[in-house]
């Protein structure tokens, strides 16, 4: 049975960090992993998403420099680190199994459930 449980979430000051966790199960193989957010009265947007073999990364433009994905296959765990962090990054983040890494909705196989990240002072 595929389970996408993430982790990592919380509350940070503007300026802050916080490392996001995906740890997939009961897939054999995936063409990526990616991470988009939603923030309340807005649409879900896509941040960043790595291939399988973590040779190929995206970014949206707005987390660019600030944003890191990362996986480790070996413990089927994608990370992301987010550094420089800004109210506007506020927002439910959610891992997805993709079927290609690329950042729209229409490219996500399998949804997680969600983390809250809110950036405030």
């Amino acid at each position: 049975q595929l389970q996408l449980v993430e982790s990592g979430g919380g509350l940070v000051q503007p300026g802050g960090s916080l490392r996001l966790s995906c740890v997939v199960s009961g897939l054999s193989n995936d063409a990526g992993i990616g991470w988009f957010r939603q923030a309340p009265g807005k649409e879900r947007e896509g941040v960043s998403c790595v291939s399988r073999l973590g040779g190929s990364t995206n970014y949206a433009d707005s987390v660019k420099g600030r944003f890191t994905i990362s996986r480790d296959n070996a413990k089927n765990t994608v990370h992301l680190q987010m550094n420089s962090l800004k109210p506007e990054d506020t927002a439910v983040y959610y891992c997805a199994v993709l079927w290609r890494c690329a950042l729209v909705l229409t490219s996500v196989r399998y949804w997680g459930q969600g983390t809250q990240v809110t950036v405030s002072s």
